[in-house]
């Protein structure tokens, strides 16, 4: 992944990784997801959605890649 991120001022580099329903989800994301019931999305401190990946351990790992501190979301 080569998208770069913008940090605010104060060096915000807090992640929210949260669970998706599938079925909440647009049809064309439904289909690429399978059989899967959720999936793990990764927010920014503004809530815009960075990744959606499918498993919560793999969305902490992306976020820590990306030397970003990812927060579970209840």
């Amino acid at each position: 992944m080569n998208t770069p991120y913008e940090i605010n001022a104060e060096g915000d580099r807090i992640v929210y990784v949260k669970a998706i329903d599938v079925a909440d989800l647009p049809r064309d994301v439904r289909d690429q997801a399978g059989d899967l019931d959720h999936l793990y999305a990764v927010h920014d401190s503004d809530g815009q959605q960075l990744a959606l990946v499918a498993d919560r351990k793999m969305a902490f790992v992306l976020a820590r890649q990306h030397d970003l501190s990812p927060v579970a979301v209840h």
